[in-house]
């Protein structure tokens, strides 16, 4: 309420005081030059944290997809061995910290146990004396136990005696442990050749087929058993049963020559001193580097039928995101032209060409892909049969979008400025009109990406869509591998179906992001 005995018009000058007196008024800075569209979308998408994180994964994602090739230097593609199928991550440099061991965690009974043990045993034993104790075989480099835990005892049948279970936990590669093998004498006599440069045993001696080997096609069953159990004969030739503890030494049963020799290999046919074939016992560790110059190393393990899983996650990702960006592409191209002239001119161009739309709309996408792939594929191949389907259909949303935007706009001041002012119907189209509208526009185009590579790793998945070769699969194809299986090989489904959800979740946040950035009502707000 103002005084009435004070005269407001005389009011010395020093009275008065600015409330900010002292302080900044603002600390907004304002330029003299006008912010651009594209820079001022920048500054508000580097603003949405989640947008820009998803922006980050999304990068490594396709850098890993097009990284992996050239730092795996040791495979290739089609690099493929069927023994180490389905094998879990190993690294030799990450296995020292107790990552990427390659090795699961396990139960075994006794006679499993001694029989994974043995195998290291086995290693150690290189001139088939058959001495090698526990200890020895326990710390051999080739040792597939890498722990033996806690142990129990568990009854299966009411009355019966317990049986012994011990927890461990085994490298699935040296589980492989030996292998028969049918060479070429020539080639008998580069593995010894190659044993002598190196020091590394390939060849270990044949075991014997008699009644103390349960399974003579199992190179592992190398001393004498009987019903499955170790055992040694003594002096009256009575088997007696070895059981697992300190000191024990398992009683080979190699096959031997008349002055007591082991035998390392056997003539098993063929025609010259070259051709000849040998059947041998190869310990398949070190046969694998005598193949191919290295160990056996998969950051996530080998796939389910012997590839490099990170190799062939690679080119699944290659191959999603390669379709996906170009659906996207002609999506964005067939969309934007023909949702433009729809909404631009209205009237009947528009009801004829959105009874077109709602005619192949009504198509199922499914349907179309499918049929594709059976009439089509084996002309054209399955890619372009599959980027077809989703062309044929997949423009229609981009269409719908843009022509509601330019019903939305061209009835706009601007716009009929514009128009007035003599601009023909191409500029105000793509000049006024559709940058306005660029912000849905992309959007939809960006929301497309995970909906081509879900759809496809869908079709790949159910075995409608074969993209699975000897050169590249896809994520898809990867996961439908895994399925029944991944319970005992949890590496096979959990890398591939991470990176899905990740492209999925990623490609969803970053086109929001883009959507924010680009809504032209959104210009010069500071957030």
């Amino acid at each position: 309420m103002m005084n009435k005995n004070v005269d407001y018009m005389n009011i010395p000058q020093e009275q008065f005081e600015f409330v900010n007196h002292g302080e900044r008024i603002s600390d907004k800075k304002f330029e003299d030059k006008p912010i651009g569209y594209f820079k001022d979308a920048w500054i508000r998408f580097r603003k949405n944290k989640a947008s820009i994180v998803a922006a980050i994964i999304i990068l490594l994602i396709v850098l890993f997809a097009f990284a992996a090739p050239l730092l795996t230097t040791n495979f290739t593609d089609t690099f493929m061995d069927v023994f180490y199928a389905k094998k879990p991550p190993r690294n030799l440099t990450l296995m020292n910290i107790g990552i990427a061991d390659g090795g699961t965690d396990r139960d075994f009974s006794d006679k499993g146990l001694i029989k994974a043990i043995g195998i290291g045993m086995a290693a150690e034993d290189r001139d088939g004396a058959g001495d090698v104790t526990l200890e020895e075989g326990m710390v051999s480099y080739y040792q597939p136990m890498i722990e033996i835990g806690n142990s129990y005892e568990i009854t299966e049948i009411k009355g019966a005696k317990p049986k012994t279970i011990f927890e461990g936990r085994i490298d699935n590669y040296l589980e492989v442990g030996f292998l028969y093998r049918s060479i070429e004498q020539s080639e008998y006599h580069k593995i010894v050749a190659w044993e002598e440069e190196t020091g590394l045993q390939v060849l270990y001696p044949l075991v014997a087929e008699n009644e103390w080997n349960i399974d003579s096609s199992d190179a592992n069953n190398w001393y004498k058993t009987k019903k499955g159990a170790p055992i040694y004969l003594n002096e009256n030739g009575k088997a007696k049963e070895i059981a697992y503890g300190p000191g024990m030494v398992l009683e080979d049963n190699y096959k031997r020559d008349g002055e007591g020799n082991p035998l390392y290999y056997e003539y098993t046919g063929g025609g010259t001193t070259e051709t000849a074939q040998y059947k041998v016992r190869v310990l398949y560790y070190n046969y694998y580097r005598y193949l191919n110059g290295f160990e056996p190393e998969y950051l996530m393990g080998t796939d389910s039928q012997g590839y490099d899983l990170s190799l062939r996650m690679a080119g699944g990702i290659r191959l999603s995101l390669l379709l996906a960006v170009c659906v996207s592409i002609i999506n964005l191209t067939l969309g934007a032209i023909y949702g433009a002239i729809e909404g631009y001119y209205g009237g009947a161009a528009d009801m004829i060409m959105e009874r077109i739309s709602d005619i192949l709309n009504g198509v199922p996408f499914i349907v179309v892909a499918t049929l594709f792939q059976i009439h089509l594929a084996n002309k054209v191949g399955a890619i372009p049969c599959l980027l077809f389907a989703f062309v044929l259909t997949g423009w229609i949303g981009t269409a719908a979008r843009t022509r509601t935007q330019f019903y939305r706009f061209k009835g706009q001041e601007y716009v009929i400025a514009a128009r007035t002012l003599g601009a023909k119907d191409r500029r105000i189209i793509w000049k006024h009109i559709f940058p306005n509208s660029l912000g849905t526009i992309i959007t939809a185009s960006i929301l497309v990406i995970p909906g081509v590579i879900n759809s496809e790793s869908m079709l790949s998945y159910l075995g409608i869509v074969k993209l699975s070769t000897i050169d590249f699969t896809s994520l898809g194809n990867l996961l439908a591998d895994a399925n029944g299986i991944w319970t005992n090989y949890p590496h096979l489904l959990l890398f591939p179906a991470l990176i899905l959800s990740l492209l999925m979740i990623c490609f969803n946040l970053f086109g929001n992001g883009l959507r924010d950035a680009f809504n032209p009502s959104l210009r010069g707000v500071e957030e």
